[in-house]
């Protein structure tokens, strides 16, 4: 069976949107910058780093947030946000109508990933926003967490690992990349 990942860009101070997230501006205010190593300033070791997250991806899990602000036109268009990689949506409330790479899952965050995990097999399901990877490492369900550390401090908005509760998390540093773009791409393994 394949990992269960995180991966998130993050601002030094912490942050994964800027404030005031919305389906017009999913990154929130000034939160673009979070995702220029993606593209305008990706040099070839981001380009690497993008390429084994894609190739490894077996299956997304995401919460209802995320799902609402970034689906159809505007957003991923009629795939997730790794195109047609299946996509697990954490809500209590499924809507009438998806795109078909999507599931949605009532029944939590275990549920989720034990369906994620037999659809990905021995690739990886890559958590996507910061509810899913929070609720997954609260238990005990997150392996990896991939942050791509942006050189910037927001200031505001949704914070990666705002609500762990329950004491210290201790990672152990498997990977760091630092790419001429000034990103540096960290990898860490929850000690279990």
């Amino acid at each position: 069976m394949g990992t269960v990942a995180s991966a998130m860009s993050m601002s030094l101070d912490g942050y994964v949107t800027g404030p005031h997230v919305s389906r017009k501006n999913p990154l929130g205010e000034g939160g673009l910058v979070l995702h220029e190593w993606l593209n305008t300033k990706a040099t070839a070791a981001d380009q690497a780093v993008l390429q084994e997250m894609g190739d490894g991806a077996g299956a997304i899990l995401m919460g209802r947030r995320s799902y609402d602000i970034s689906v159809g036109e505007g957003g991923w268009g009629d795939g997730g946000p790794a195109g047609q990689v299946p996509c697990f949506v954490l809500t209590h409330n499924p809507p009438a109508e998806a795109p078909d790479v999507f599931t949605f899952v009532t029944d939590g965050i275990e549920s989720a990933v034990k369906q994620a995990q037999a659809v990905a097999g021995d690739k990886t399901v890559g958590l996507h926003g910061a509810t899913a990877p929070q609720q997954a490492l609260a238990a005990g369900l997150l392996d990896e967490i991939h942050v791509h550390l942006v050189p910037v401090l927001l200031g505001g908005g949704v914070r990666l690992f705002d609500l762990l509760g329950g004491g210290p998390i201790t990672l152990d540093r498997t990977r760091v990349v630092e790419a001429g773009s000034g990103v540096t791409h960290l990898r860490y393994q929850v000690v279990r």
